[in-house]
């Protein structure tokens, strides 16, 4: 029986899982539909794992471990390596695959989603290069050492990304892995297995069970052979996550929710400041963590913000994630579209002043899950619209008197995780972002570096990932006295 995914030569292992470097058949009886968002027609339907599944693979990790924890890190950066080779010769695959599975625009699937991903495996070889596994302190040596078998639980945002930003370092640091991807855009991560193997790593290295939380989540955060496990999604998944991991006391590490703040200070050069703000929010249709939704704007320049960001999200072009010419694509599934919907809907009803966009789909789009571009002007930083992540293409633009009122109105959330500083004084800049409580903060909108640890305060969650701290989540560290012969 054919399905809507054949040309991505997946058809084999679509009913399938990746335990100890074998295809094998799910325990397992339950089954999920994955969706296209942009036809909302459905793609192909896939086997959601149970405990006895969680339990194989958990069996093929460990088994692995013995071995690949003390391979040198040169062999194992030659496999993250020819991983990466592997994803650059598969990369309009990979592409094409994300556009159906989560409903990314092609432009920025080809652009973003893959290379972005494919960096991941290159930091973290740069990382290896440079690591001291073993360090001298005195006559003490403070060894790094793999934690063991890390359970990676991936969302459906920024499906690849956000698993090579798991993979990459646990098998760096010399861990072996169990990925539970997120069932609503599950297709990426059986590619990537299908590459895990094309690049030679080890059977039980790395293996892949798909399920949704209830059912493969929950036993991987309560397994006893689970040394750690990392998670990125909503901050309900990671409480669930980490109170279920709590009695095995593993370790959790965990990329959660954002409300991020983009505070424009007075000197900011508007034009650029406000339109790659406006660009900024709306990446990935506004479904990024870190999206700075909350533009923070001096209220004596209100007016003349308004206008600008309202030609900026004019310049979006909405519709079939195919089409090359099409900048942003559909919202990744129906439970975030109608989410989306109805938090516009608070926004009106909450009396915020809507300056672009609005509730329905763009014109012209009567199917699929579009939303149109919406910004509102006048957020007062107590209304919903500016304190609930909506995870969507949905800007507020909250106005400030001063600038102690707008670091109060930047750390007025719940979360911490981004945040962006907006100005012409460095020295200013500097000043405030050192009292914005986030993990992360861009001045004046840098380059992505891919070794800047990302994570955040607060409910954004805890631990970090990307560049060396990512990869020392998957360390234990271990002092020993006297190793070193006294002078």
């Amino acid at each position: 029986m054919t399905t809507a995914v054949d040309h991505l030569s997946l058809s084999g292992h679509l009913h399938r899982f990746f335990i100890a470097g074998e295809w094998t058949e799910p325990h397992g009886v339950a089954t999920t539909e994955v969706v296209n968002p942009a036809n909302e027609m459905a793609l192909c339907r896939l086997p959601l794992g149970d405990a006895e599944d969680v339990d194989a693979a958990v069996a093929a990790a460990r088994h692995a471990f013995v071995t690949w924890s003390r391979t040198l890190p040169a062999h194992r950066a030659a496999h993250l390596a020819r991983l990466e080779a592997a994803m650059a010769s598969h990369a309009e695959r990979l592409a094409q695959c994300l556009t159906q599975e989560m409903g990314v625009a092609i432009s920025y699937a080809r652009s973003a989603q893959v290379p972005m991903a494919m960096t991941h495996l290159r930091t973290a070889r740069e990382v290896l290069a440079d690591f001291d596994f073993v360090a001298q302190r005195g006559q003490t040596a403070i060894a790094h050492e793999p934690i063991g078998v890390a359970a990676l639980i991936t969302p459906w945002n920024w499906p690849l990304y956000q698993i090579t930003a798991k993979v990459a370092p646990a098998l760096a640091a010399g861990c072996c892995v169990v990925l539970k991807p997120s069932e609503l855009a599950p297709l990426s991560a059986l590619l990537f297995a299908e590459l895990i193997e094309e690049a030679g790593f080890p059977p039980g290295v790395f293996n892949l069970v798909q399920g949704d939380g209830p059912g493969v989540g929950s036993a991987l955060a309560a397994h006893p052979g689970v040394d750690m496990i990392s998670i990125t999604g909503s901050t309900r998944a990671g409480v669930a996550v980490a109170k279920t991991a709590a009695d095995t006391v593993k370790r959790v590490a965990q990329e959660l929710g954002g409300k991020s703040p983009n505070v424009i200070l007075p000197g900011a050069d508007l034009d650029r400041a406000v339109s790659l703000g406006v660009a900024a929010g709306m990446r990935n249709l506004g479904q990024s963590c870190s999206a700075p939704t909350r533009m923070i704007v001096p209220r004596d320049r209100l007016a003349e913000i308004e206008a600008i960001a309202a030609r900026a999200v004019a310049e979006i072009v909405i519709g079939d994630p195919l089409d090359p010419a099409v900048t942003h694509g559909a919202i990744a599934n129906r439970a975030q579209f109608d989410r989306v919907q109805q938090m516009i809907g608070v926004g009106l009803a909450e009396g915020a002043q809507l300056i672009a966009g609005g509730p329905g789909r763009p014109e012209g789009l009567n199917g699929g899950f579009f939303v149109r571009p919406t910004i509102f002007s006048d957020v007062g930083t107590k209304m919903a619209i500016a304190q609930e992540e909506i995870f969507g293409p949905v800007l507020c633009i909250l106005p400030y008197d001063s600038i102690d009122e707008a670091i109060a109105i930047a750390n007025d959330t719940p979360y911490g995780l981004g945040a962006h500083v907006q100005g012409s004084d460095l020295a200013q800049m500097r000043a405030v972002a050192a009292e914005i409580r986030a993990g992360q903060v861009h001045l004046n909108y840098p380059a992505w570096d891919p070794h800047a640890p990302f994570g955040g305060y607060k409910q954004s969650g805890n631990g970090r990932e990307f560049g060396r701290e990512g990869m020392l989540e998957y360390l234990e560290v271990k002092s020993i006295l006297g190793f070193f012969p006294q002078d």
